[in-house]
């Protein structure tokens, strides 16, 4: 059993404030018994034409604070940053175990180019699926519009990924909120994952429509045990990792593929 943190905080465009909020939901969530702190995508800043100026290195004061944030309460740490890259920057989750140290930093693949948004005018993609081990569990990485590309998921199942982390600054609009919904339950119920998926909770700079909030832990079999609604705040929840096991042994879906080639 494995007490995580949903920390569904609203994102400013000033680095220091998301730090100082980052920081005090980093100590809620370990005073509540969460051994890992999920953020969402975006936690260093709002997105905009800025985030060319404000991305930072993985070495630099934000992913610093967070580290010792992490450190100072014996807490493991998922947040989304930008890190330069050429004139561009990359759309990172950056993972950081309980002592502090990073651990790994997944770069996000598949750019929002939809709904007349264009992130890679900012941003350049990454090329690897990554899987982390961080506070007992081996956490795949996925970051909001990834989720909408299922063979990701897969290959971080295959990766050995035991919990599917979802980090988003999930557009606002028609269906939009639906999808969400339906894309992270879909995620756990094909690949018989638990999967936390955290976005930003809305704020008065929410003009951009990012930060719909709702927050969520569902389990393998599609259950959502919790869900945060549009509030900020931090949640704890727990996976049972035991549970997935029962859960295969009577759902054998990943056994049964016939189609694509599987890791030996």
């Amino acid at each position: 059993m494995t007490t995580l943190a949903l920390c569904q905080i609203p994102v400013s465009v000033d680095p220091e404030v998301n730090l100082e909020r980052a920081v005090r939901a980093i100590a809620e969530a370990a005073a509540g018994g969460a051994k890992l702190a999920i953020f969402p995508e975006a936690t260093l800043t709002r997105f905009g034409k800025r985030i060319v100026e404000l991305a930072q290195p993985l070495g630099g004061p934000f992913v610093t604070g967070l580290a010792e944030a992490a450190a100072a309460h014996g807490i493991a740490v998922i947040a989304g940053v930008f890190e330069p890259n050429a004139g561009r920057v990359h759309n990172t989750a950056v993972a950081i175990d309980e002592s502090g140290e990073i651990k790994a930093a997944y770069r996000k693949i598949h750019l929002y180019n939809s709904f007349g948004a264009r992130e890679s005018d900012l941003v350049a993609p990454g090329d690897s699926a990554t899987v982390v081990e961080l506070a007992g569990l081996r956490v795949g990485l996925i970051t909001c519009y990834d989720v909408r590309f299922p063979e990701l998921a897969r290959d971080l199942v295959d990766q050995g990924a035991e919990l599917f982390a979802v980090i988003a600054a999930w557009g606002s609009g028609p269906m939009k909120e639906d999808h969400w919904i339906t894309l992270v339950r879909a995620r756990a119920i094909e690949n018989t994952m638990w999967t936390a998926a955290v976005g930003q909770a809305p704020s008065a700079e929410s003009k951009d429509g990012f930060g719909v909030g709702r927050s969520m832990l569902v389990d393998p079999l599609g259950v959502v045990r919790c869900d945060m609604g549009p509030l900020a705040g931090v949640r704890t929840c727990t996976v049972d990792a035991a549970a997935t096991a029962e859960i295969r042994a009577t759902l054998p879906c990943l056994e049964h593929r016939v189609l694509g080639v599987k890791r030996s």
